[in-house]
């Protein structure tokens, strides 16, 4: 599986923002069949940044009803990316 693949969109969010500032940790959403050494190198890849660990969670997806119609939305797959000390993170992460 290609880096490209593996790292699907940062995650921004008031919870994640909120784990930003300490300038370590990342939250991604990934490709539901990539483990935690894929990401390790996709993140060292194409960030450029050591990593120190990883933390993964699989989202289930919602139920959500139009009518008497019923489906559901995909589950998904984020990681909680921590850099290593001294590590500086992408500036394109910074202000958002």
């Amino acid at each position: 599986m290609k880096q490209t693949e593996v790292i699907r969109r940062p995650l921004i969010t008031e919870k994640t923002s909120i784990l930003r500032e300490d300038g370590r940790t990342l939250v991604f959403q990934v490709a539901p069949n990539a483990n935690k050494i894929e990401i390790k190198r996709a993140v060292e890849q194409l960030l450029g940044s050591k990593v120190a660990s990883i933390r993964t969670s699989i989202a289930h997806g919602k139920i959500k009803r139009q009518g008497r119609f019923a489906g559901q939305r995909p589950d998904w797959k984020k990681a909680y990316v921590k850099l290593r000390a001294g590590e500086k993170m992408p500036e394109f992460l910074e202000g958002a």
